[in-house]
């Protein structure tokens, strides 16, 4: 029963991140878009000040990605920060947790087997808040999305589509802990 209780999240985790991240950029995150310059500018954390017309949509998904994530720090610094710290708790804390369940077992203090479960319960708390902690980034987007739309970057609907589509596709890509985003590349 606990095994499954563990096991539960973490796969529902991963399923989340396949169906809408990985797919959705597979399906659309290759199409050559095209924006207008004169409105569209890249974030800061991108770090190119030249900007060019035509990219993937994924690449743009990522950009309007990181433009809600600014807009987002700068409008509602708490959430964006409590945002941040789940997605570093799903960085350290799965192998902090497996280093310390294999001291303990090498000094002979745990059995393997709870040195094992204590290694997926850790995981999967991870994965957990990770995917409890993105409605809010992906209300950003969707804010982000909104003043894109008005700004009319995109002259094109369909790329414009692609591009919002992506930048929700790169939430649910990033939520889950590095660990768990290596099974599924």
């Amino acid at each position: 029963m606990w095994l499954l209780i563990i096991l539960l999240p973490i796969a529902a985790a991963l399923a989340a991140r396949w169906w809408f991240g990985l797919r959705v950029l597979a399906e659309v995150g290759g199409r050559a878009c095209r924006c207008d310059l004169t409105s569209w500018t890249p974030p800061a954390e991108a770090g190119t000040a030249v900007q060019r017309a035509e990219h993937s949509a994924a690449e743009f998904g990522k950009q309007l990605r990181l433009k809600a994530l600014a807009e987002w720090r700068e409008r509602d610094p708490k959430a964006a920060a409590a945002r941040g710290n789940s997605l570093r708790f799903g960085m350290a804390v799965p192998p902090l947790t497996g280093i310390v369940a294999i001291m303990a077992t090498v000094v002979a203090k745990i059995r393997p087997i709870y040195a094992i479960a204590l290694f997926f319960a850790a995981t999967a708390l991870a994965a957990a808040l990770g995917i409890l902690a993105l409605p809010a980034e992906l209300t950003a987007i969707r804010q982000a999305a909104k003043n894109l739309r008005a700004a009319k970057n995109f002259p094109n609907r369909t790329d414009e589509d692609a591009v919002i589509r992506c930048a929700l596709a790169h939430a649910w890509k990033e939520t889950l802990p590095p660990l768990l985003a290596l099974i599924q590349r």
